[in-house]
């Protein structure tokens, strides 16, 4: 088996915050992330293909094709936006990037099979500063 991996790029802000705990405990937890204005980020995606190489292709999925699915699913719905009002997977979900990744994971998942046959979707990962890097793997 090939893995493929390909780096997309979106920009998108988000205040840390949950209804469900006090003021103080919000800042305490998330600190300047709790800023009621919000704060953004440049996102590094990276989706992660596994899968045979295609005879015919020499490829484990169409490059293109794989950048316009992501860029259907993802991209288009959180590139510029403020999570906490733009998005409704965080209408009653703290936008961190752990939620964030598990988001982008299901939203890949929805049509892969159908779209992508028999290579799989291996990893999510979404890099929200230089110093921190969400993964998901095994899926």
């Amino acid at each position: 088996m090939t893995r493929l991996t390909r780096r997309y790029k979106f920009s998108a802000s988000h205040r840390l915050h949950s209804a469900a705990m006090s003021d103080e405990e919000n800042s305490e937890l998330y600190g300047k992330c709790n800023n009621p204005f919000g704060h953004g980020h440049n996102y590094v995606l990276e989706v992660t293909v596994r899968g045979p190489v295609n005879a015919e292709s020499g490829r484990v999925v169409g490059i293109g094709k794989l950048d316009a699915y992501v860029e259907r699913e993802v991209i288009r719905h959180f590139d510029h936006k403020d999570m906490n009002r733009d998005v409704p997977d965080f209408v009653d979900l703290v936008p961190t990037t752990e939620n964030l990744s598990v988001i982008v994971e299901k939203r890949l998942r929805r049509d892969w099979s159908s779209s992508f046959g028999t290579a799989s979707l291996d990893a999510v990962r979404v890099q929200e500063t230089k110093r921190n890097l969400f993964e998901l793997r095994d899926l």
